[in-house]
């Protein structure tokens, strides 16, 4: 190995990306990771160095003239195939007369570059920074990852506990606090939408005359027919033993709502079989609307519809009742005595 190929080698190894130019500005030796910079297209060797890369600054540089008057200063370059990876660098002349050294680095985008290229620590110098810098890096991104699939996790958990906490376990409906959040939601959105009170009639005969299994089984049922009954936008939920509320926020007409209250009446008066046995109910509902302006709290118009809905069971059951406020001074005296207070007449009835 001569002295030219001795002084080669210690820049392959000193500064792996590198290029060698003569006196024509054509390149004539490219160190290990300057060839993988150019992967699938003609070797570096031969070609020019201001036609394999365009120097951004300093400007017009044409000439290998032009390039041994910055010698020493720091380049702006920016390599002319795809992907076009910006480079910074800076030349000196070598120690042979006529030829020029070009060191080059990647700088703030070794990241792209490392992936682009499929570069690894072998391909740098080991004194070079960047090799730190990439461990940094991909302990970085390892740490952003494991972060990342701890928060979806978390957030992952906490959709299942508020889901938990907002469903009645046994029918998978919604419950009383779901139904309190989506109401007040609606009411401070002021917007128009319904509000259904739905009681099961004959359901405590179901209870007392063929058990507790019976009574969940057809609950379940209920719920089901609720939900087949009623749009994806419309929220039900069950609020307490045989008690239900559903929400329609797409509501607009008494003709619409009493298509939906008339089909779950009619489904839930066809006997439901358990273990044999046929179990008989039916269903009473009331039915209130909210207008934007009324100015009506989520405990009003649950009262309203509280007041349609007994109105419904004292004309017969299996029905529905909208709400108009003269139905809440007959209602009063049809209700138990600890829950009078609650069909009180509210101010807004008398206008």
């Amino acid at each position: 190995m001569n002295t030219s190929d001795n002084f080669l080698s210690m820049l392959d190894t000193l500064c792996p990306m590198h290029v060698v130019l003569n006196s024509t500005g054509h390149i004539v030796h490219a160190g290990p990771t300057t060839q993988k910079l150019h992967p699938n297209g003609p070797s570096l060797i031969g070609q020019r160095f201001l036609e394999v890369f365009v120097l951004k600054r300093p400007r017009a540089v044409a000439s290998v003239t032009d390039l041994l008057n910055v010698s020493g200063m720091k380049l702006h370059l920016q390599m002319r195939d795809p992907p076009m990876t910006e480079l910074k660098g800076v030349l000196v002349p070598s120690l042979y007369e006529g030829q020029i050294v070009v060191n080059l680095s990647f700088g703030i985008s070794i990241v792209d570059a490392v992936g682009e290229f499929g570069l690894n620590c072998g391909d740098f110098a080991h004194t070079d920074l960047t090799i730190e810098m990439l461990y940094l890096v991909e302990a970085k991104s390892a740490a952003m990852e494991a972060s990342r699939k701890m928060n979806l996790r978390l957030q992952g958990a906490k959709i299942a506990a508020e889901e938990q906490a907002f469903t009645d376990t046994l029918t998978g409906l919604k419950n009383r606090r779901a139904m309190d959040h989506f109401l007040e939601r609606y009411i401070e959105e002021d917007r128009t939408f319904a509000l259904m009170q739905i009681d099961l009639d004959f359901f405590k005969a179901v209870n007392d005359t063929k058990g507790h299994a019976a009574g969940d089984h057809v609950l379940q049922v209920v719920s089901r027919v609720m939900v087949d009954e009623t749009r994806e936008t419309d929220t039900v939920a069950r609020i307490g033993g045989d008690e239900f509320i559903i929400l329609l926020p797409s509501a607009q007409s008494e003709a619409s709502l009493r298509s939906i209250g008339g089909r779950i009446i009619s489904k839930l008066e066809v006997p439901i079989l358990f273990q044999g046995e046929h179990c008989q109910i039916s269903a009473s509902i009331g039915t209130a609307f909210f207008e934007p302006g009324c100015e009506l709290t989520a405990d009003q118009l649950v009262s309203n519809a509280d007041v349609a809905l007994y109105a419904s069971k004292d004309a017969g059951r299996a029905r529905q009742t909208f709400f108009n406020p003269k139905l809440r001074q007959s209602v009063t005296q049809l209700v138990p005595q600890n829950r009078q207070e609650d069909f009180a007449p509210d101010v807004r009835d008398a206008s």
